[in-house]
Order: C-alpha cells, then sequence, then structure tokens
C-alpha cells in the first residue's frame, strides 16, 4: 500500500447496495469475553482490522488459543481465572484505546507485573482516566505522565468499589464493569450516557448485574466472580464505518445507497439524528433485533437542501467518532451550525477537533472556535478547483478517511497521506469507494 493517494476526480452518481466490516467496538469486547468464558466461543465476521487482530494477540499472550476456521474465529477459554499472568509480560494494544483500556480491566488480578504498550498515537493519550478508578479495586498501576506504557500488577484481595463516570466514556465504564467480574461482592457505577455494548453482552452472558437509567446517567451493578459459559456470536456491521458512505452519498448529486445489517443501537446513531436534523434523506428498514442489538439497512439518498443545526450536548457522546464527517456536512449546509463542548474530541487517536478546524479552514470555510465550542459558517456551494495536502495528522484513520470523502464530494487535486492508517479500523475502505465509482490513484 502506498504512502499516500491522489483523488482528482468528483465521484460520478451511484445507486448501490454493500455491506461494511463487523463492528469494531463489539469485535474488541467479544474477543476480551470470549477469553474469560467458560468454552469454546465462534464469532463470525470478526473485522479483520489491525485492532482486532491486536485483541487476538493479547489474549494469545495471557494464554488464551484461537484459530480461524473458514469465516469464524474460535476462542477456547478457561473462566474468568483463565488468564495465564504467572509471568512478567509486554503487551501491545496498537493503536487500540479500546483495547488498551480494556485489558486493565481484566488484569486487575493479574499474578505478576504486566506492561501495557501502545503505537506513538495511542502513547499521547490520557490512560489516568481508567488506571484511578482501577486503583480503588486494589490493583497496583503504575504510568509516567498519566500516558503508557502503564505497568498492572493485580491483587489477591480485591474490593468491590463505587465509581462515579463524568466524561461520557464508554472505555472507561467498561474497563470497570470487567474488573468487577474478577471482584468479590458488587460493584456501582454511575455513568454518563455512553455507547453501552458491554452493558448488552453481560445481559446476553447472564452476568449478574442490574442497569437503571435515568435522564443523564446510567446506574449500573456488576456482581463479581460468576462465570460465564462460551458463546457464538455474529459481529453486525459497523455504525461508524457506513458513516463514510452515508456521507459520500449524502453530497453526491442523483444517488442512492443502501448499507445491510448495520449495528443501529441508540448510543451509536448520534450522527444520523444529526444529520436528520440537517434534512439528510436517511432511513432504517428491515429492522431487527440480534442478542439485544437492533440492526437495520440503512437507505441513504442524495440531499440538496442541506440546513445548518444548533446541536445538542446530549448528542456528542453518541456521535463522538463521526464529528469530522458531521463537519463535513455542516461545510455544505446553508447557515450556521454550532456545536458545544467537544473537549472529547481532542482525546481521540489525533487532536480531531483541532484538525477539523485546520482543515475547514483550509477549504475555505469560515470556523470560529471558543471553549470547545466551535460554529461552521457553511457554504452551500462550496466547490474546490486548488490542490490538498492532507498530512501530520496522527495517523488517525478516520482523518484520512474523511479527507477521502471531502476529496470526492468537493473537487480539486488531493494529496492525502498515511494510507496504512485505515488498517486500524476499516482495511477494505479504498476497495468500497472504488466499488462506488470513486477514481483512486
Amino acid at each position: 500500500m502506498s504512502k499516500f493517494i491522489k483523488i482528482d476526480n468528483v465521484i460520478k452518481p451511484f445507486k448501490k447496495k454493500i455491506q461494511v466490516n463487523g463492528d469494531k467496538s463489539i469485535s474488541i469486547r467479544s474477543v476480551l469475553l470470549a477469553s474469560q468464558a467458560i468454552g469454546k466461543s465462534k464469532i463470525y465476521n470478526l473485522l479483520e482490522s489491525e485492532d482486532v487482530i491486536n485483541s487476538l494477540k493479547c489474549i494469545e499472550k495471557l494464554g488464551i488459543k484461537y484459530k480461524k476456521i473458514h469465516n469464524y474465529y474460535e476462542i477456547y477459554g478457561f473462566g474468568l481465572k483463565g488468564y495465564n499472568t504467572s509471568r512478567k509480560l509486554t503487551i501491545n494494544a496498537g493503536n487500540s484505546g479500546t483495547l488498551a483500556r480494556l485489558i486493565l480491566g481484566l488484569l486487575v488480578d493479574s499474578k505478576k507485573e504486566i506492561k501495557i504498550i501502545g503505537d506513538k498515537s495511542l502513547s499521547k493519550r490520557d490512560f489516568s482516566r481508567v488506571t484511578e478508578p482501577l486503583k480503588f479495586f486494589g490493583a497496583n498501576l503504575i504510568s509516567k505522565n498519566k500516558r503508557l506504557p502503564v505497568k498492572i500488577k493485580g491483587s489477591n484481595y480485591l474490593r468491590p468499589i463505587k465509581y462515579e463516570e463524568k466524561l461520557g466514556s464508554a472505555q472507561c465504564k467498561s474497563a470497570v464493569m470487567l474488573a468487577a467480574l474478577k471482584t468479590p461482592g458488587t460493584t456501582k457505577i454511575k455513568a454518563r450516557k455512553s455507547r453501552n455494548h458491554t452493558e448488552i453482552f453481560f445481559k446476553n452472558l447472564k452476568v449478574p448485574t442490574k442497569i437503571k437509567k435515568t435522564k443523564n446517567n446510567d446506574l449500573i451493578e456488576v456482581k463479581g466472580l460468576h462465570n460465564f459459559k462460551a458463546f457464538n456470536y455474529r459481529i453486525p456491521g459497523d455504525i461508524s464505518s457506513c458513516s463514510f458512505f452515508i456521507v459520500l452519498t449524502i453530497l453526491t448529486s442523483d444517488s442512492s445507497l443502501t448499507i445491510q445489517k448495520i449495528n443501529t443501537n441508540n448510543t451509536r446513531i448520534g450522527i444520523i439524528r444529526i444529520l436528520k436534523k440537517m434534512n439528510a434523506n436517511i432511513q432504517f428498514v428491515n429492522r431487527k433485533i440480534y442478542k439485544n442489538e437492533p440492526l437495520a439497512d440503512i437507505k441513504i439518498k442524495s440531499t440538496k437542501n442541506l440546513r445548518a443545526i444548533n446541536c445538542p450536548k446530549s448528542f456528542n457522546s453518541s456521535a463522538i467518532d463521526e464529528f469530522l464527517l458531521i463537519f463535513l456536512i455542516a461545510a455544505r449546509a446553508k447557515g450556521v451550525s454550532k456545536f458545544y463542548d467537544l473537549k472529547e474530541l481532542n482525546n481521540k487517536e489525533s487532536p480531531r477537533l483541532n484538525i477539523a478546524i485546520k482543515f475547514l479552514r483550509n477549504i475555505g470555510i469560515k470556523v470560529d472556535i471558543e471553549n470547545f465550542n466551535i460554529k461552521i459558517h457553511g457554504n452551500p456551494k462550496l466547490s474546490l478547483n486548488g490542490d490538498y495536502i492532507i498530512k501530520d495528522f496522527m495517523k488517525d484513520h478516520r482523518v484520512f478517511m474523511m479527507s477521502c470523502i471531502a476529496a470526492l464530494t468537493l473537487g480539486g487535486n488531493w494529496y492525502i497521506h498515511d494510507t496504512e492508517s485505515i488498517k486500524t479500523s476499516f482495511p477494505n475502505f479504498l476497495s468500497k469507494i472504488k466499488s462506488l465509482g470513486g477514481k483512486i490513484n
């Protein structure tokens, strides 16, 4: 794969049906939970990206065997005490914050010191948000400057905790929930609304869990030291991956697209709610429920009259990974779009809010920013014909893919670097683009 691609042609109208890869969040959780189950789990449609492959390598280092058979993976678990942590280990999470943070929760009972490392981007992210609550269980965690590497040594005397998660981070909440599995007694969590795949998995596996929902928080209780059986699971399509094609279709004249078998969990479809408020033509059809997760086909049609949005802050957590694309829509909408309290965007694989502002200004869009609140002055007639070089974005896969969508819909000559970045989440992204008629050099 070359280090950069060139796009110098707007994509032509298309009418297609496609599928996208398995959901990354659910893929990683399924691997980690299968490694703690008793027996042989079978996982179908597992996303074969670097983040998920690193999850498999991680459990293998901890003594869990797995193999691929035809179109599914078998993972052989030995229960909650099944990891082999009797020697010092180093585990490389690569670019995956989900893997690095969640595996720490499962290592609170490790016998020896385990060192978690990551790539350059991941090593710049804040890990105190998980190391601090995990310390209260009784585990010993050490890190410099609140970042990777993190060293963890478990305790034989774990205790349940009460924890308030204030950031709306599913990773932090899930790390504590996974640690609670290893802990006698009941751990109690008060968490801001965020994606709830871990809670749904616990329900499917019959882990003793109570959940009470309030307007702004979920109150979760997990009773620990209850082993669960192996499971079979088919990973649904990833809403984050299909979002790139949703926006591509909206911004491409006379086009329509159906994306099949997508996870439409309410905690993940903030982008759909936001784009509908901006007048985008999006529908869910063929709805069904699979193991307590909602699925649907998503039908999209191109939209000419996009309008600005005063975006409620309550949408942030359910759209946090898609704001780059939402900003791209705002750039083509009529009026001034307003978004609030987006500090968390700068705690992703790159400082995405800062990069988004630079990107939008580079393509001629006026942007105002104050205290992580952003105003985007849209231009419905936006069309480009200059040269645009996209580089130095810390190899953030979502920046790369958003730039491709911009190039295919706005015109101009684009040179988009760090092609390899898509391997972390969407290895066949460019082939999907080409299947819709996009020309990439």
